[in-house]
């Protein structure tokens, strides 16, 4: 992959900067082209191809929301993901099908995070966040029961990531993904049906058919009418319907104040 083609919206300059400045730190993106609303932004469209759009969603004129809506309707549409500073319009944001939702500031990590999971050249691609490709294995260090830890082989070496610092985990193909809290990822080789199974007496819970979370991880529970959505790690992610019961249960039964 030689770089994602990426257009950045948004009608505050300072924040449109800084969004430009972290995609063109990243190994994934090759190009960054920016516009300040979506006049400007319908004219790059209507001219060049992009993979994705990352879009602020209060904008004069045409807002990010009408125009992911607009989007919608291209014959060969661009992943769309929002970056805002405002919470309240996540569920919205999911309906007009946006791939991800950004709340600002946006750091590094959780820009590679979203795109690696949002555009789909990146995600069947096998590097973790630091470059490493992650082939699943069983095995645990001596002193460790088995399931505390997971070893993921990166290639060179094998690294022992301790189940108590995976935030969730979310479905990559025939892999996994797991996101832990400093930022990092590894891909592993199990079903996720194996890890609910294994996992959900070490307070994790599925949320989604895509998404794995740990109970003490999830700073906000958001629920619009039939839509409800968590936050985790600065990212919103979506609670099916038929997983909304047993994760309030969950959250009241396990979840006591100061545990970690």
């Amino acid at each position: 992959m030689s770089g994602l083609s990426i257009l950045a919206v948004d009608d505050e300059t300072p924040s449109l900067d800084e969004l430009s400045y972290l995609l063109h730190k990243s190994a994934l993106v090759g190009r960054v082209v920016v516009a300040q609303h979506a006049t400007d932004a319908l004219r790059h469209l209507r001219d060049e191809e992009f993979d994705a759009v990352l879009l602020d969603i209060r904008m004069p004129g045409l807002d990010g929301m009408e125009l992911a809506r607009v989007l919608a309707r291209f014959s060969s549409p661009p992943v769309v993901i929002f970056v805002t500073a405002h919470e309240d319009h996540a569920l919205e944001a999911f309906e007009v099908g946006a791939a991800g939702y950004l709340l600002k500031p946006v750091d590094e990590a959780r820009l590679d995070r979203v795109l690696r999971r949002a555009v789909p050249q990146v995600s069947r691609e096998q590097p973790s966040v630091a470059g490493d490709v992650a082939a699943g294995s069983s095995s645990s260090p001596a002193g460790s029961r088995p399931g505390d830890v997971v070893a993921v082989d990166t290639g060179v070496t094998t690294r022992f990531v301790a189940r108590s610092d995976i935030a969730w985990v979310e479905s990559a193909g025939d892999y996994v993904r797991l996101h832990l809290r400093d930022g990092a990822s590894y891909l592993l080789r199990t079903p996720m049906a194996v890890l609910e199974e294994e996992w959900s007496g070490h307070g994790f819970v599925r949320i989604h058919r895509g998404y794995l979370v740990s109970l003490h991880d999830i700073a906000e529970l958001r629920s619009e009418g039939a839509h409800t959505t968590v936050r985790v790690l600065g990212e919103l992610l979506p609670v099916s319907r038929r997983n909304v019961h047993e994760l309030r249960e969950r959250l009241v039964r396990d979840v006591r104040p100061g545990a970690r």
